[in-house]
């Protein structure tokens, strides 16, 4: 073991943004997205609401605006952590530079979700025991939280929170009733794992830092996101030291071991190395490589011993 002088490299967004319905979540993240730059994905999990804004938008004061030109995915029920972590790995393989989860909320609380995987295989396993049930569904969830952190593309996840109504005094002394968000509906713990988490009002669409790791929201007035928020945001992460990668010869190594697995267990063991070199020296260019090769020849083994 040996300590070293911490040093910033440069490294990939993670961003959240949180908020009711109606608070522009996704063409926040569109934005954004276009901000960043490169080729964009979307996971849209909200009925191909998404492709709503595949042309110009007209705002409430008749100004447009231009969303950015991308692909999208369509996602509809049962909502498992596997399903989400397939489409991480279609986009990897695509070459997108930069992938919107719209939204994540499902995974956690939607059809097919961990919420009703727990009762599933609590009925199914344990007597009803939902304790034990989290046992079988906690990994799942945790295999998901790797693959985003781990992908080499940009990631903005979009979190739906629950919505309470309240009144609010305006001018004039005059009393409205505004949308707020709430508590996002995710595990409790999953903003941690983001490098930037962006609450979004309601009224206004104006974005409030609620956590921030690059301290370019610190100290602001809540602010409307645009293609400026994504430009600021790639060149924090830009300006960082470059990471290290694993040696070529190594990972050409680690790829044709994981390719001349005989079986399964020849195949796992053959990963677990590749990914604990892969991890050590955080390169996720590799590790999603090495994940898809890995995938490749399980299908390819699996076809052969059916």
């Amino acid at each position: 073991m040996k300590f070293e002088k911490a040093v910033r490299k440069k490294a990939k967004l993670r961003l959240g943004l949180t908020g009711p319905s109606g608070s522009g979540k996704t063409l926040s993240a569109l934005l954004l997205a276009k901000g960043i730059g490169g080729k964009i994905a979307v996971l849209d999990t909200e009925r191909e609401s998404a492709s709503l804004y595949a042309e110009p938008v007209r705002l409430p004061d008749g100004r447009f605006i231009e969303p950015p030109e991308f692909d999208a995915l369509s996602l509809g029920s049962p909502y498992t952590p596997e399903r989400y972590i397939e489409a991480i790995r279609a986009a990897e393989s695509a070459g997108y530079t930069t992938m919107i989860i719209d939204s994540i909320t499902h995974e956690w609380s939607g059809v097919g979700g961990c919420l009703e995987l727990v009762d599933e295989i609590a009925r199914a396993r344990y007597k009803g025991n939902s304790w034990s049930a989290w046992n079988d569904v906690t990994p799942r969830h945790r295999a998901l939280l790797d693959a985003i952190l781990q992908s080499p593309m940009h990631v903005i996840v979009t979190l739906r929170s629950k919505t309470e109504t309240a009144q609010q005094e305006g001018q004039n002394g005059k009393k409205t009733v505004v949308k707020l968000g709430m508590k996002a509906e995710q595990r409790d713990g999953f903003e941690y794992e983001m490098t930037v988490v962006l609450d979004l009002s309601h009224d206004g669409h104006y974005a409030t830092a609620t956590k921030d790791r690059t301290g370019l929201f610190m100290g602001r007035d809540p602010q409307v996101i645009s293609e400026e928020t994504g430009r600021m945001l790639l060149e924090w992460l830009e300006s960082g030291a470059e990471p290290p990668k694993l040696d070529e010869k190594v990972f050409a190594d680690h790829k044709a071991a994981i390719e001349a697995a005989g079986d399964i267990e020849a195949l796992q063991k053959a990963y677990a190395v590749a990914y604990r070199a892969a991890q050590a020296l955080n390169d996720g260019h590799a590790l999603a490589i090495l994940t898809d090769v890995k995938d490749t020849r399980k299908a390819q083994l699996t076809k052969e011993a059916a």
